[in-house]
């Protein structure tokens, strides 16, 4: 499309004033070959074809330079670095913390679940049933530009798209060999990563009609071990705060030999045989506390785990006349997560309860070496044997080694379509198959409960002693197999057209249209020794030792369709208009398999939940009163539909729960499964398959932005954008301090559980999605730039932040809690700034330098009391004395970094850098949850590398 000389300078300027930081607006992105030609292209957010220029709604793009400038490695790592980014999942959460070797993104910290990401506009499998999808699954070298969308888009792209789109858009049109390599070594111990990738196109579309480009990418990054940072590599901290000194005391009664609680009708004592025998705690990493030996957990853990990814990425292009062409790409990737953490933490029991009946009864594979082993010595402590109602074991498997997961996800994605142009409609259509495989291994650590029972009742090993030779002794019954499969899968078939359908005074009004048709399945396999004894798994009896059993399989499926309209409108020549409307229908859920409740009674196959449908909209105004100046706002509605686990998940055994004080008191039935102190408890969890009244609703949502761009001067520009999303009706579980903490939930929430592997009755917590909360998130973000001339080169100053102003949830029966500077109730923390600012020094075209300034505010950290004994006083002469309340803040987090880029040979690039440069340790927390179990910072937004040394080599054939 010809436009006059002055329009093209006109919407250069308007483009000028976009996103700094290295984040420009598309239109940089898209050149024309004619300086007075503007070529119409699709921007993330619209599915119109138009000229090239910032719109109504806030896009941020990261360019291939931006990216390389960035120093990083791989997507999670890029995404992460943006200030826009809060709350969501890093590697280092794999590291016992939940994340399952998963890495995602969340806009604006509402949320991975409400962030959509793309892969050159469509769908990706996400590694569960909703839309987050696994960033390791996505090759950085392929990436050309990222485009983000930070304003709910649910109109255009469907009902997952409330908080914003992250849009991956890969290399195409490429006909150079580029070989690239990467090599990053931190200062310090440990952490070590490199890259290796290459990549060549053929043809040219333009003049030979066709383009075919392939690459290859190969990283992996070492493990980082607690031991190798001095401010992780214990759980007994010792700091300061308002002028005394305090310890931290993340430690845990789970020991080796293991600790025995003796239960009477009187009292409760617990003892450890090395203690009494006067042999002191001798394992690595105890010590010797109140008559126990506590276990150092925090010495044994990764702070980041190990890493491994190779992505194959093709695609091609084919021209199949003057206004048609047809394309297709492959994506195909493997990577590994290898995360270690403490031995088995297993809490066992002399004396089983029928399952049935209640009763309790002797356990005969613990009870010949309970009786030769801690019997005797229970006259010392003045207790009779025979007054003894139970005996539980707080054994660590520290002698089987510490627990390894090999988190590996197998990702393909292939995608077919065809763009033309018929009748002055733009048109497309295309057809993507999507799909990932997750499998969980066990590697080492967890143990057969069979056949560690076996051992026992043969008396080849004694938990209640220390065993010379045990690590051989118990290598029989250590685990090497898979424990999980699960596979996600998504087949979408598409189609849209735009074109000029009338005039305005300020020009041709455009409209689009599209459908897009979807199937989902996801598919979860769990090993029979995860799943365990129980209806389901008939005739088994084995368990997992210091794992979950308790799983159970599912097998569902969904289809869901979509229709939307876009009606650009010109009003004006200075006023911009955009409408848009959307309607989506989600059937219910297909379950394929049967499961069974807590009492063995079967949750048949068949529909589940109910079909899920609604229209929203989208109005947006875009203003342009000068050449220097764009206002812009938008405002509109969206839904998410409930995912499938939230409604087909069966009930399932979900670990430990964080250490509370007992959550029930006494006359109530279940306090009698108390445990002493501040003590982990059990987690179940479950879908809500509920149909008619008692269903899950979809989560409805309204945003609104308004925002500016300011370029008084080529020198200088600034942009501003307030964003506002309100949910309702959003799916939550309550959380685990409010399920622990408050009585009510307790009352209703707290349940009795015949615990497979500890063959006893226990106390856990069932959580089930419900439509539980109203939330409300609020913020800014701004940009801007400064460019100057100088004696020496060109210079630069880039800074972009968001400032929160609001994030807070309000639940009925609980109430409102606000998550901004501090550490919420489940366990997130929303920072109030977050930001970047880049300073960049161009001295030649051979030559440039940059230093970047990494910023995130401070905040309350987790509140502790002396009942959860996470804090202990230190005594004048250095020794850990009593338990303390703890309430105190953790400091701003800032660093450095440093990069040179050099071009002093003919097409090879080399860039040097230091990230950290300041050498800038995590601020201190002592928080006992949420993310990963690394104890003294918080891993999920804090790097523990330290300064790290990275340089890069490209070279072009």
């Amino acid at each position: 499309m010809m436009v006059e000389t002055v329009m093209a300078r006109s919407v250069r300027v308007i483009c000028a004033g976009g996103l700094m930081l290295g984040m420009h607006s598309a239109a940089m992105a898209q050149q024309a070959a004619d300086p007075d030609t503007i070529t119409r292209v699709e921007i993330t957010g619209s599915s119109i074809k138009r000229i090239a220029k910032e719109g109504s709604l806030p896009v941020q793009t990261l360019t291939r330079a931006d990216i390389e400038q960035s120093g990083v490695q791989n997507v999670a790592d890029l995404v992460a670095q943006l200030p826009s980014m809060q709350g969501f999942i890093t590697s280092s959460a794999s590291v016992n913390g939940g994340g399952g070797g998963v890495q995602t993104a969340s806009i604006h910290a509402i949320g991975t679940q409400y962030t959509l990401v793309l892969l050159n506009g469509r769908r990706m499998a996400p590694y569960g049933t909703g839309s987050a999808v696994n960033l390791a699954s996505i090759p950085l070298a392929a990436v050309e530009r990222v485009e983000i969308l930070t304003d709910g888009a649910s109109t255009l792209y469907g009902s997952d798209a409330i908080a914003g789109v992250i849009n991956f858009i890969l290399k195409k049109n490429q006909t150079d060999l580029i070989v690239e390599g990467t090599y990053n070594s931190p200062q310090h111990s440990g952490g070590k990563s490199s890259n290796f990738s290459i990549s060549k196109g053929w043809g040219n579309v333009e003049s030979d009609g066709f383009n075919v480009q392939v690459s290859y990418s190969h990283d992996e990054q070492k493990e980082l071990n607690a031991a190798d940072r001095d401010f992780a590599k214990s759980g007994v901290q010792k700091f300061t705060h308002n002028g005394k000194q305090y310890a931290t005391w993340q430690t845990s009664i789970n020991s080796t030999p293991a600790n025995v609680e003796v239960v009477t009708a009187n009292d409760d004592v617990v003892l450890n045989t090395d203690l009494l025998n006067k042999n002191n705690c001798t394992q690595a990493n105890t010590f010797s506390r109140s008559g126990a030996c506590r276990f150092d957990y925090a010495a044994t853990v990764q702070l980041l785990p190990e890493l491994k990814r190779d992505s194959i990425f093709a695609n091609g292009t084919l021209k199949l006349g003057k206004d048609t062409t047809a394309y297709s790409e492959v994506v195909l990737s493997k990577f590994t997560n290898t995360a270690r953490y403490a031995a088995a933490a297993q809490p066992l029991t002399v004396f089983s309860t029928d399952p049935v009946t209640g009763v309790k009864t002797v356990n005969n594979n613990y009870i010949g070496a309970y009786n030769s082993s801690v019997a005797p010595l229970l006259a010392s402590q003045g207790i009779n044997a025979a007054d003894v109602t139970d005996a539980l074991l707080y054994y660590r498997g520290a002698d089987a080694g510490g627990r390894t997961d090999e988190y590996r996800t197998d990702a393909a994605h292939i995608v077919f379509g065809i763009d033309s142009n018929y009748a002055g409609w733009d048109v497309g259509a295309s057809y993507t198959h999507s799909q990932n495989k997750q499998t969980d291994k066990a590697l080492a650590g967890y143990m057969s409960g069979d056949k560690f029972e076996e051992l026992i009742r043969t008396g080849k090993y004694n938990p209640f002693v220390s065993t010379t030779g045990a690590a051989s002794v118990l290598a029989a019954a250590v685990l090497h197999q898979d424990l999980d499969k699960t596979k996600s899968k998504i087949d979408v078939v598409s189609a849209h057209a735009s074109r000029e359908v009338f005039d305005l005074p300020g020009g041709a009004a455009a409209l689009g249209v599209g459908a897009d048709f979807t199937k989902q399945k996801y598919e979860d396999t769990p090993a029979q020794i995860a799943i365990g004894p129980g209806p389901g798994n008939p005739g088994w009896t084995d368990v997992e030792i210091g794992g979950g059993t308790g799983s159970q399989a599912l097998d569902a499926s969904r289809n869901n369709w979509g229709a939307f309209a876009e009606l650009l409108m010109p009003v004006a020549k200075d006023l911009e208009a955009t409408t848009a409307v959307r309607y989506d229908s989600y059937d219910a859920v297909q379950k394929h398999n049967v499961s069974y409740d807590s009492t063995g009674k079967v949750a048949p196959s068949g529909k589940l939940g109910e079909d899920v449908a609604k229209a929203t909209y989208k109005l947006a105004l875009r203003y342009t009163p000068t050449q220097s100046l764009l206002l812009r706002g938008s405002y509109g509605t969206g839904f998410k539909a409930p995912t499938m686990n939230n409604i087909a998940d069966p009930l399932k055994n979900a670990g430990s729960s964080n250490a509370f004080p007992c959550p029930v008191k006494s006359p109530d039935p279940r306090a009698v499964y108390c445990r002493p102190g501040s003590s982990e408890y059990g987690l179940l969890d479950s879908g809500n398959p509920a149909t008619g009244a008692g269903s899950l609703k979809a989560e409805t949502s309204k945003q609104a932005t308004v925002g500016f761009r300011l370029e008084p001067t080529t020198a200088f520009s600034v942009g501003l954008d307030w964003w506002d999303v309100k949910l309702k009706n959003q799916i939550r579980t309550f959380s685990q301090d409010q399920l622990f903490t408050n009585p009510t939930l307790a009352n209703q929430w707290i349940a009795v559980y015949a615990d497979p592997i500890q063959k006893s009755n226990v106390l856990v917590a069932v959580r089930a999605p419900m439509n539980l909360a109203s939330s409300h998130f609020q913020g800014v973000d701004w940009d801007t730039t400064f460019r100057a001339a100088t004696p020496i080169g060109k210079a630069s100053i880039n800074w972009t932040g968001t400032f929160m102003l609001k994030a807070e949830q309000d639940t009925p029966g609980v109430g409102t809690e606000k998550s901004i500077g501090r550490f919420d109730s489940y366990d997130d923390v929303v920072f109030r700034v977050v930001s970047r600012m880049i300073f960049t020094l161009k001295t030649s075209t051979k030559l440039s330098n940059s230093l970047t300034v990494n910023y995130r505010s401070g905040y309350h950290d987790k509140v502790l009391t002396a009942d959860d004994a996470q804090v202990r006083v230190v005594n004048a002469d250095g020794s850990i004395g009593a338990t303390a309340d703890m309430d105190r803040n953790v400091k701003s987090y800032t660093t450095v970094d440093y990069q040179a880029k050099l071009n002093y040979i003919k097409n090879l690039t080399l860039t040097a850098g230091i990230r950290n440069l300041l050498d800038q340790d995590p601020p201190f927390s002592v928080r006992n949850s949420g993310g990963g179990n690394q104890v003294g910072y918080d891993g999920r937004y804090a790097d523990p590398l330290g300064r790290t040394f990275y340089i890069t080599a490209q070279y072009k054939f």
